[in-house]
């Protein structure tokens, strides 16, 4: 009896010593975790003062500077955290590349606002942003950043104010200045990672971007935002396929001339104009009785004119620019961008085209495929450009069947141009030679690229 109560005893002094030992425990990590809280909340207080010090200060005292003229530095494990997302989508090396960048943006109405405010989210290192004109009450529809405070001052100097709330240790530089070939040598200096170009004055537009391909400093340039209201039609291509904008025609037009027909990307949009969409408003007989009509803007040259703008349009334009700049600097792989889309009629024309063609060599006109599948190809499979010259176009392409001994599959059918796919026809399908003596190995393996991507495709369209 008395050991057993002795045992009881022993069990009884060793749960008290156990409790003892985890009341212990949970209150050393109790106390471990309120320090670190504290810790981390002590320095976001720092972090939001810093901000708060940029709202209150003057323009002038907004630098990476403390009161003593001392570097600012910021808690790297705040910054980190800030962009763990981003950190997460890019992995480090995408995330330290998107750091070690410098961006300049050329224009800071709503384009350009919001393509740097989404730079500096991201955690670009170091952004330059340059417009001559200050924010008016038209502003505040489509501005990143404007608010009723910032109206009638530079338009850099208020983004800028708001920039250093979301991130202090971004190195913002502000440039009060209208760009001209005779300062680009100052405003675009320190070898920047790219120039985005979100000027809509057609003769600045085309001097910069002139002034970036002579350079060759990479440059994204922003089309039209005005007079759209289609999202599903904002695209990104090189100039030379931007289509239904008059702005990228002008653009495109006035480069040719000076000897550049590619080689600089642009965001625009294919939406086409119709008299019941918004337009560019006459001028009234009042406005011209005031003057010369070209001396009525801002600056010379510059429009008087209210343009019709949605203000939700330039904002996906300005994110379609960041976008494109954060995915190719960090590596991301977004591959080529399809030249257009939903194009319903051109499908079906495509489709009646390719049944024609193997009626003419088969003499059979059914076709394994449907409209869907004919978008689908020209689209996600060939991004809607020629296999052959990379050409695209509504009215230019046309699917074909590749080899003449394969059946009709999708693995058997690439894009071309009409013009290509008749060559294509004579010599291929019915004169007999193979695609190997016809094509060069760059379009052989290019085609074999987008079949093999069809059949990763095709796992996932069931």
């Amino acid at each position: 009896m008395a050991s057993a109560t002795s045992l009881v005893n022993d069990r009884k002094s060793l749960f008290i010593a156990f409790a003892a030992l985890a009341a212990t425990s949970a209150a050393s990590v109790l106390c471990t975790l309120t320090v670190q809280s504290w810790d981390r909340q002590r320095k976001l207080r720092e972090l939001k003062e810093s901000a708060a010090y940029f709202d209150e200060g003057s323009l002038n005292s907004i630098s990476e500077h403390d009161e003593d003229g001392q570097e600012k530095e910021y808690d790297p494990v705040l910054i980190d955290e800030q962009l763990a997302r981003n950190r997460v989508f890019f992995g480090d090396e995408g995330l330290s590349k998107i750091r070690d960048a410098f961006v300049i943006v050329v224009g800071c109405g709503g384009v350009g606002s919001w393509a740097v405010t989404m730079l500096v989210r991201s955690g670009v290192g170091k952004v330059r942003i340059i417009d001559f004109d200050q924010v008016t009450l038209s502003s505040l529809n489509r501005h990143a950043s404007a608010t009723l405070e910032d109206v009638g001052t530079p338009k850099v100097e208020s983004l800028k104010r708001y920039l250093a709330k979301i991130a202090p240790w971004v190195k913002v530089e502000a440039k009060v200045d209208l760009w001209t070939k005779e300062s680009a040598g100052e405003l675009l200096e320190g070898k920047p990672t790219i120039v985005v170009d979100a000027i809509d004055n057609i003769d600045t537009k085309v001097d910069l971007l002139e002034y970036c391909y002579r350079n060759q400093i990479p440059v994204i340039s922003a089309m039209g935002a005005g007079c759209k209201a289609d999202p599903t039609r904002v695209q990104i291509d090189d100039i030379s396929g931007s289509a239904e904008d008059p702005l990228a025609r002008s653009t495109r037009r006035r480069l040719r001339m000076k000897g550049i027909v590619t080689g600089i990307t642009v965001v625009y949009s294919s939406e086409k104009p119709a008299p019941e969409k918004a337009s560019l408003l006459p001028l009234d007989e009042a406005t011209f009785k005031q003057g010369k009509v070209e001396e009525l803007g801002v600056l010379q040259d510059f429009r008087a004119r209210i343009l019709p703008v949605l203000g939700t349009m330039p904002a996906i334009f300005g994110l379609t620019v960041a976008t494109h700049i954060l995915t190719h600097i960090g590596g991301y792989p977004v591959g080529e961008y399809i030249a257009t889309k939903n194009r319903i009629k051109t499908y079906d024309t495509v489709l009646h085209q390719l049944s024609g063609q193997r009626m003419r060599t088969e003499g059979v006109q059914v076709l394994p495929f449907d409209i869907e599948d004919v978008g689908y190809m020209i689209e996600e499979v060939f991004r809607g450009r020629s296999v052959i010259s990379r050409e695209s176009g509504a009215g230019r392409i046309a699917l074909s069947k590749w080899r003449a001994e394969e059946g009709w599959t999708m693995q058997n059918v690439v894009l071309m141009t009409r013009e290509e796919m008749k060559k294509h026809e004579q010599r291929v399908l019915k004169g007999g030679e193979k695609v190997e003596e016809v094509y060069p190995q760059s379009v052989l393996d290019l085609v074999e690229r987008r079949f093999e991507e069809e059949r990763t495709y095709s796992k996932y369209r069931e």
